[in-house]
């Protein structure tokens, strides 16, 4: 069962701006990698179902970190059908993510008010994730769809739109500023943040690092929209 209520996510989600994205099969190092994101000031860590076994190692993960009492929102991506959906919210899933609109997957998730942002890459699939409850819809992949020109077009007859791209975000001022100008709610961003070669030499305080940098271009974008 979810530890976060579906409001909380979703203004932890819109308040902090960023969503680390990972998948270890090794349980030991994918605790090292959330602690380096808490450490980091990442609130919520995606987990994908990628490898065999991957919800044994999420379910692990979700009963370390509840018993912990580390102030972490765990989800999870990658999900493309219900019955996914249903085992990992079943393993302490507080939101769930995918790469595709799936319609089932949207109903599970609204019964058990947890978060779902389908994958969309048209404004007509991303109207129809609002008409069926998802409240922050992923665009993915984010840099092949058309990048933030793509997040400001739709908004632009749909404000309401709230949006996170995933695939083609970078930890950089450049890349940040121009997904959060072009009315991105928050990003998800994988490879780059979790840097393979740092997780392979267990350099915890690289991660750390970079999603404390991350964090801090998207606040100081915030506070600058702000005061303009």
């Amino acid at each position: 069962m979810a530890q976060f209520s579906k409001l909380n996510v979703l203004t932890a989600m819109e308040a902090i701006g960023l969503i680390p994205v990972f998948y270890n099969k090794d349980f030991e190092i994918a605790v090292e990698i959330v602690n380096a994101c808490i450490r980091g000031g990442a609130k919520l860590v995606e987990f994908t179902n990628r490898g065999d076994y991957a919800y044994q190692v999420f379910g692990k993960l979700s009963q370390h970190f509840s018993e912990s009492g580390q102030d972490v929102i765990l989800g999870v991506g990658s999900v493309i059908d219900p019955y996914t959906a249903a085992l990992y919210i079943n393993n302490g899933a507080n939101f769930i993510v995918g790469p595709i609109l799936n319609q089932e997957v949207a109903k599970i998730c609204n019964r058990r008010q947890i978060p779902y942002s389908p994958g969309c890459g048209t404004a007509s699939e991303i109207s129809l994730a609002n008409e069926i409850g998802c409240d922050i819809v992923k665009i993915f992949p984010g840099g092949l769809v058309g990048g933030p020109g793509f997040v400001k077009a739709v908004r632009a007859p749909c404000p309401w739109f709230k949006l996170m791209p995933t695939g083609g975000v970078s930890p950089t001022e450049e890349s940040l500023n121009a997904w959060f100008e072009a009315g991105a709610v928050c990003v998800g961003m994988g490879s780059k943040l979790i840097v393979k070669d740092l997780v392979a030499a267990g350099d915890w305080n690289g991660i750390e690092a970079n999603v404390r940098n991350a964090l801090a271009i998207i606040k100081a974008y915030k506070e600058k929209s702000k005061s303009d």
